[in-house]
C-alpha cells in the first residue's frame, strides 16, 4: 500500500474534524494510549499476543470523535519461535459516542480504517535462510466500549473490536496449503484519553434584565388620557372634559347667536348653524346632560312671555333631539320668560333699548354636570 495515500488519508481526516468543530461541546485535543490483548487470527499460526497503541484526536462534534492511532505488537510462530513476526500500524478511528448527562461511563461504537504493516520471517532450504518478507496491507476495524467523561482530568476507555487484515501474501499459511485472504484479529484493551489544555470555561449567563418600574410618563391611572406626571387632578371622572393638566375644563356651549324674531318661537337659519355645532359638541361628550332654557324680552305681559319661552325652548329642543341627541340628556325644556335679561331691555333715560331686547330672546344651553 502507498504509505504516503495512507498519511494524507489521516491528516485529511483530522482536518475535517477540525473544521467542523464547535465550541458546544469539549473539543480540545487529547492524547490516547491503552494496553491490551490482541487474540491472534488462529489461520496466521501465531500465538495470542500483549499489544499498545498511541495517538491523538478530539471530538469535532458533542457526539463523534476522531483519533489519528499507532499500534505495536510482536507475536511469535506457534511452532517456530525463534522466527519472528511483528505487526504495527495506523489508522484513523471514528467513535460515536453516546452520552448522557450525569453519567459517568457513555456507550460508544467504533468504525477505523489503516494499514497494517507486518514483517514475517521464514525458513526455506537456502545458505541465507531464514528469510524476511514486509508487507503493508488495508486494514478495517469495528467494536464498541466504555468512556469516561473529561469531568477529571484524565478519562479512562474500556474497548473490544475486531480488526481485518487484508494481508494475502503471508507465508507460514501458505505452507501449510491455506490460501488466506484476510485475517481477523480481536483486540481487548484499556486506555486512556488526555485533555490537552485547560477545559473551555462556560461564559456565565447574562444577568436577567433588573425589572424597571414603569416611569410616571407611562402611567395613566385614572384613564383620561393624560400620564400620571402631568395629571395635577388624578381622581377625574370618566366623561368629563379634561384640559392638558388632568384636571376638569367647564364645556361651554355658546348659543349667543341662537336669538328669535320679536314674538316668534321660529328657529333662525343663523341659529341652526349654531345650534349645528351645539350637537356635535354633545356628541363628542356623551356623559354631558344640558338644561335647554328659553328667555324672552321685556314686552308683553309676563304669562305670555312665560309660554313664549318656552316655545322657543322647545324648538331648540326638538331640534337636538331629531338630530341624535338622546332626549335623557336634556333637561327641560324650560321658558324663564323676561326673568333673566343679559342686557338691558331699555335705556338708562327710560327709553326703548332695541338690541338689548333683540339679546334676551335667546335660547340656552346650560351644562348640568
Amino acid at each position: 500500500m502507498n504509505k504516503k495515500l495512507l498519511t494524507a488519508a489521516l491528516l485529511g481526516g483530522l482536518a475535517l474534524a477540525q473544521s467542523a468543530s464547535a465550541q458546544e461541546f469539549d473539543d480540545r485535543w487529547y492524547l490516547t494510549g491503552s494496553a491490551g490483548f490482541n487474540f491472534q487470527d488462529s489461520n496466521r499460526g501465531t500465538e495470542d499476543v500483549p499489544f499498545g497503541t498511541l495517538g491523538f484526536g478530539r471530538f469535532f462534534s458533542p457526539n463523534w470523535s476522531v483519533d489519528a492511532e499507532l499500534n505495536y505488537q510482536n507475536p511469535s510462530f506457534e511452532d517456530n519461535q525463534n522466527l519472528n513476526w511483528s505487526q504495527y500500524g495506523a489508522s484513523l478511528d471514528f467513535r460515536r459516542h453516546f452520552i448522557q448527562a450525569g453519567r459517568s461511563w457513555n456507550p460508544y461504537l467504533l468504525f477505523g480504517i489503516g494499514a497494517q504493516f507486518s514483517e514475517e520471517e521464514y525458513v526455506v532450504p537456502a545458505p541465507n535462510s531464514p528469510f524476511e518478507r514486509a508487507d503493508g496491507n488495508v486494514a478495517a476495524k469495528v467494536g464498541a466500549g466504555l468512556q469516561t467523561t473529561f469531568d477529571s482530568r484524565v478519562a479512562v476507555r474500556a474497548e473490544l473490536a475486531y480488526r481485518a487484515d487484508f494481508d494475502d501474501q503471508s507465508i507460514n499459511p501458505a505452507r501449510a496449503g491455506r490460501d488466506e485472504d484476510y485475517f481477523g484479529d480481536l483486540l481487548a484493551s484499556i486506555g486512556v484519553v488526555i485533555p490537552l489544555g485547560p477545559a473551555a470555561v462556560a461564559a456565565p449567563p447574562a444577568p436577567a434584565p433588573t425589572p424597571v418600574a414603569p416611569s410616571c410618563a407611562d402611567l395613566d391611572d385614572d384613564g383620561d388620557g393624560v400620564n400620571n406626571c402631568d395629571d395635577k387632578c388624578p381622581g377625574s371622572q370618566a366623561g368629563q372634559a379634561i384640559g392638558p393638566d388632568g384636571c376638569p375644563v367647564p364645556v361651554s356651549i355658546d348659543l349667543k347667536g341662537v336669538n328669535f324674531d320679536y314674538d316668534k318661537a321660529t328657529l333662525r337659519p343663523d341659529a341652526v348653524a349654531i345650534l349645528s355645532e351645539a350637537a356635535e359638541i354633545l356628541k363628542r361628550y356623551p356623559d354631558l346632560r344640558v338644561e335647554v332654557a328659553g328667555h324672552t324680552d321685556s314686552r308683553g305681559t309676563d304669562a305670555y312671555n312665560q309660554k313664549l319661552s318656552e316655545r322657543r325652548a322647545k324648538a331648540v329642543y326638538d331640534y337636538l333631539t331629531s338630530n341624535g341627541i338622546d332626549a335623557s340628556r336634556l333637561v327641560g325644556p324650560i321658558g324663564y320668560g323676561e326673568s333673566r335679561p343679559i342686557a338691558p331691555n331699555a335705556n338708562p333715560d327710560g327709553s326703548d333699548n332695541p338690541e338689548g331686547r333683540a339679546k334676551n330672546r335667546r335660547t340656552e344651553l346650560n351644562v348640568q354636570n
